[in-house]
């Protein structure tokens, strides 16, 4: 278990008499997932020190992809730190995870991954991440202007390929379509051609790829080379610098499905998350350089504009570091109403833990290596 030290320390320093609030994060920073934890934690060296106008400290540790490593971390987060707030992980498996420890314990978590429909009815779990059936939404609806009758689908053997193999399952029939095949494949293999092969000889004429980041590239790449000439659609979770760089000329053509702020610039200019997204992208990239954007810390970002309102609020009611603070501060995120970020327009409610809607997602295509709206 690593612990990880932010580029600009959020340091505790005493703070009138009130408790600075804590934020226990956690990311993956190491092993698979690594391509989108990495970004993810980039985005927590360009927050304010505050929270609601209180001192914050945030302290984030690294669950290297592993769901038990990811609840060891948020066990020693809530009991040796004393976090207000968990947030992370950025790994669907981890954060599926992380969320019994904090329904268990009762402290609030703000997911940085989608996470499984069961997670969503815990009362104490938040997500910023624009839920799986929302983003494949714009997939869907794509596939249908185009004709498309079967899909393939080839994904990851986790939870994360089941949460996108159960979204598309779901909308194909809504729309008429049939997903004719169920491949898998996990995030560490270095071949897929057999799973390719099945998925050919399906004769599907759009494929449907359920894995993210940089090994999503192999199924891609494996299917063009194979022969496979129809369109192939990923989903959000490849919406990253090493997934263009990694993938090259291989992946150009590739549809995903994202929040707006990836193409923020190429979006109407009444768009009313425009703004948000380009005020976050020029605080980002005044850091980190031209085009270093990424969907991954956005989600940092928008979580933090959720959390600083929530906070504002619990404040009010209780002081930081007391289980009343926790389930005021819970209470708070329940209420949380046209809050407009990088990716989305939040409200939240209490059947509804992540309150975005259709605004939330736009679909892209990689062109001359970059991402290109698709109107």
């Amino acid at each position: 278990m690593k612990k990880l030290v932010l580029a600009v320390a959020l340091a505790a320093v005493a703070f009138g008499a009130r408790a600075d609030v804590t934020v226990g994060v956690i990311v993956s920073a190491t092993g698979p997932g690594a391509a989108i934890g990495v970004p993810t934690r980039t985005g927590f060296e360009i927050l304010p020190d505050t929270l609601g106008g209180q001192k914050a400290r945030f302290v984030l540790l690294d669950d290297a992809t592993d769901p038990t490593a990811a609840v060891r971390n948020a066990r020693k987060l809530i009991t040796e730190e004393k976090v207000d707030v968990l947030m992370g992980s950025t790994v669907a498996p981890s954060s599926t995870a992380i969320a019994e420890v904090a329904a268990e314990l009762k402290v609030p978590q703000i997911t940085l991954s989608p996470v499984a429909p069961a997670a969503m009815k815990n009362p104490w779990v938040y997500t910023v991440p624009q839920p799986t059936k929302t983003m494949m939404a714009a997939v869907v609806k794509h596939m249908k202007a185009n004709g498309v009758k079967r899909v393939g689908y080839l994904g990851f053997n986790d939870g994360w390929g089941d949460l996108v193999y159960n979204a598309i399952v779901e909308l194909a029939k809504e729309s008429g379509m049939e997903v004719v095949t169920n491949e898998r494949y996990a995030r560490n293999d270095t071949s897929v051609t057999a799973q390719v092969l099945r998925v050919i000889s399906a004769r599907p004429d759009a494929v449907v790829l359920g894995g993210s980041a940089v090994p999503a590239v192999l199924p891609h790449v494996t299917l063009r080379e194979r022969g496979y000439k129809g369109p192939i659609y990923h989903n959000h979770g490849v919406i990253n610098p090493d997934f263009i760089r990694v993938g090259g000329k291989g992946i150009e053509g590739a549809y995903a499905p994202t929040g707006p702020v990836v193409v923020a610039e190429q979006l109407p200019e009444n768009n009313v998350i425009r703004k948000p997204a380009l005020e976050f992208i020029k605080r980002y990239e005044a850091k980190f350089g031209a085009q270093s954007r990424n969907a991954f810390a956005a989600y940092t970002w928008d979580a933090y504009t959720i959390l600083d309102r929530a906070v504002a609020r619990a404040l009010k009611d209780a002081a930081p570091g007391t289980q009343a603070f926790r389930e005021a501060l819970r209470d708070a995120l329940e209420q949380t109403k046209d809050v407009v970020g990088a990716h989305a327009v939040y409200n939240m409610s209490p059947t509804d833990h992540s309150g975005v809607d259709e605004r939330s997602a736009v679909l892209v295509r990689v062109e001359n290596g970059g991402w290109k709206y698709v109107q």
